[in-house]
């Protein structure tokens, strides 16, 4: 399972550690995904979703019919 919020989108990032000397490392920055169901009222059926933190909260926010929509026009969902 790859490491993509299927909400908003984030994935794996990469960059430097850099320490105290000033060397640097290349490293990953990964998003913080979760495995979570969701109720879907409209529909009356959960669904399984790999969300990140910030998705959860934008589904706190916008509502869950409202994010899968958002998702599915940006690609993020099949």
């Amino acid at each position: 399972m790859s490491r993509i919020c299927q909400i908003t989108g984030k994935r794996v990032m990469s960059g430097n550690s850099v320490s105290h000397s000033n060397i640097k490392t290349r490293r990953t920055f990964a998003p913080n995904l979760q495995d979570r169901r969701f109720y879907i009222p409209e529909e009356k059926k959960w669904v399984t979703l790999r969300v990140s933190a910030a998705g959860m909260r934008t589904i706190d926010k916008i509502g869950i019919a409202e994010a899968l929509k958002r998702a599915r026009a940006k690609g993020f969902l099949a």
